[in-house]
């Protein structure tokens, strides 16, 4: 805000006020009061576009940096709404304001409530953004905006309707975004045909993306009058076991985590896989409203402790280079607190080792891809040139090894997930890693696009039990009796985990909290019922571990095993399932 700054402005908004003012007839006939807020908004809104523009070059790591210049910005927007809506008469009349601009500011709002929620993974901000996004819609604000001569102003349009159909996809409003699909398509359809513009065939793709992100999920809840449930996935208060008495757990609580998505072909939208989309949806808690707790985002008085986060950061990196992820991954490590937790979640394609190694180190079972911008990459591996050197484009075991000072939860679903088997604990922290099967039965494989198995369980295991089973639609009484067995089958886990003698410490240590807790006993459930699994019969379609789980007490447990087929009995495809490990019943 220095001097020479606000000059700048002001003389910006006098100019601007001269021109429109000097085409709506004599400058002195208007009165001084209405000059003053004609000039006052100009600089509202010149300032509010300087800040907005600033946002790109904060950096995209580290917690601490940006909060304050968030804080400004919306001070700003707040100040720029509030006016235009008090002046909305002057503004119309002096400066010809017109109703897609109102809709503009509304959108940049809508657009720092999302990224808010980006930078805090506090989803009740998705709210805000929904509200803001949805007000324009609701009062048409870019109506007008077909009956100008200007593609620009229909691109502006268009880029809302794509913003907000991401903000509705994350708050599941799965009804709002087929209306919201629809009405893009027709701006589309009509933007081509009006302007003949090359950047048809993208707009095209991203109807495609959207429209394959929406039928990713393999099973369909249906009403009595056959309307799809939509169903949520993230944490709601009953949705982790509780820890009863004399469980003994550690105190490590989630603060951080790393989503990565770098798979070829699988189903996106925006800058979001739908493994991604996935796995984060298992990191949150359901959004509260905000409205009643807060005025703008960023800004707390200083004899206000802050508030515990509801939910663990997140860091999104849709196909990163290694350098971004090692950067992402290095920010995250150095402001994890104490007592805390750092996951990663890998979903990428697999890179394997091209040459045979005398050694079994860190670096020679190869990994998961990489982002690169000059390899031409074939299939599910990368060949690379000499075969003496290691894969460049390619995250190993290795890499993550500097980060173990630190407690780490890793989940790896890729073709080359056991890779990642071959770890050590060099420093003994807590370390876990939960690695998928490295292939599917034939049956299932033409799945792989619309989302890996593996994340489903994480993520939804009753559809992805439903899924395995054969079943592609389910009534929504139904589905509510097996979420309540689930709930059950989980509580059970959660004692075998615990009592166990033989298991190794890390998993208990990672236990106290909530998400983990949820995750480790969604794992055990994916394990048991793939071992159940008449389909499932090689080595290479189970779930493994490091360290690795006592197999009788936690995946191979008999008690574990009636469960999953009285879960089977209830849907009535026990058939799919082998009855002979229960022998001793």
């Amino acid at each position: 805000n220095s001097p020479r700054k606000k000059m700048k402005c002001k003389q910006k908004t006098e100019f601007a006020l001269k021109q429109i003012m000097s085409s709506g007839g004599a400058e002195d006939d208007i009165p001084q009061a209405e000059r003053k807020t004609v000039t006052d908004f100009c600089y509202l809104l010149d300032k509010s576009k300087q800040l907005f523009n600033g946002l790109r070059d904060l950096p995209q790591y580290g917690q601490k940096q940006w909060q304050s210049y968030f804080g400004r910005t919306f001070d700003v927007y707040t100040k720029l709404w509030k006016f235009q809506q008090q002046h909305r008469q002057v503004l119309d009349n002096r400066y010809g304001l017109k109703r897609w601009q109102i809709g503009e500011i509304a959108s940049k709002i809508g657009q720092l409530y999302y990224h808010y929620y980006l930078r805090t993974s506090e989803t009740s901000y998705l709210n805000e953004a929904f509200s803001f996004y949805s007000a324009i819609r609701q009062r048409s604000y870019y109506s007008q905006v077909n009956k100008e001569d200007r593609p620009e102003l229909v691109v502006k349009k268009l880029r809302y309707y794509a913003r907000f159909i991401v903000v509705c996809l994350l708050l599941n409003k799965m009804d709002v975004v087929k209306d919201l699909v629809k009405e893009l398509s027709d701006e589309i359809e009509d933007y081509t045909h009006r302007f003949n513009t090359e950047d048809q065939v993208e707009w095209n793709l991203v109807l495609q993306e959207v429209a394959a992100f929406i039928e990713a999920d393999p099973v369909m809840v249906l009403n009595d009058d056959n309307t799809i449930v939509i169903t949520s996935n993230r944490l709601s208060e009953t949705g982790a076991p509780l820890l009863e008495q004399g469980m003994i757990v550690g105190q490590l609580a989630l603060a951080d985590a790393l989503i990565i998505g770098n798979c070829n072909n699988q189903v996106k939208f925006s800058e979001l896989t739908i493994d991604m989309f996935r796995m984060l949806q298992a990191l949150e808690r359901e959004p509260m409203n905000l409205a009643s707790q807060m005025n703008k985002p960023g800004m707390q008085e200083s004899t206000e402790k802050p508030a515990r986060r509801e939910n663990p950061h997140k860091y999104l990196l849709y196909k990163p280079t290694f350098s971004q992820l090692y950067t992402f991954l290095a920010a995250s490590f150095k402001e994890l607190p104490a007592n805390s937790v750092l996951l990663i979640y890998l979903s990428a394609t697999g890179v394997f080792p091209s040459g045979r190694s005398d050694s079994e180190g860190p670096y020679d079972f190869g990994g998961v891809l990489t982002n690169s911008n000059r390899d031409v990459i074939n299939g599910d591996a990368i060949h690379k040139r000499n075969q003496s050197y290691k894969e460049m484009h390619c995250l190993h075991p290795g890499d993550l090894y500097p980060f173990t000072r630190k407690p780490l939860f890793i989940i790896v679903d890729s073709s080359n997930s056991v890779a990642y088997k071959n770890f050590t604990n060099l420093f003994g922290q807590p370390l876990v890693c939960l690695l998928s099967p490295t292939a599917y039965p034939k049956a299932l494989q033409d799945q792989s696009q619309r989302g890996s198995l593996f994340t489903l369980f994480l993520n939804n295991p009753l559809m992805a039990f439903l899924f395995v089973s054969g079943l592609s639609s389910m009534r929504r009484g139904l589905w509510e009796k097996c979420q309540d067995y689930l709930r059950k089958i989980n509580r059970d886990i959660a004692q075998l985990l615990t009592h166990s003698r033989s298991i190794d410490q890390s998993f208990l240590q990672f236990f106290g909290d909530e998400f983990l807790r949820l995750l480790l006993t969604r794992f055990i459930f994916c394990s048991a019922t793939m071992r159940m699994h008449k389909i499932f019969r090689e080595t290479r379609n189970y779930p493994e571990s490091y360290p690795q789980l006592p197999r009788d007490e936690t995946v191979e447990n008999p008690h574990l095993q009636k469960h999953i087929l009285e879960l089977a009995s209830i849907l009535d495809v026990r058939n799919v399932f082998l009855e002979n490990t229960l022998d001793d019943y």
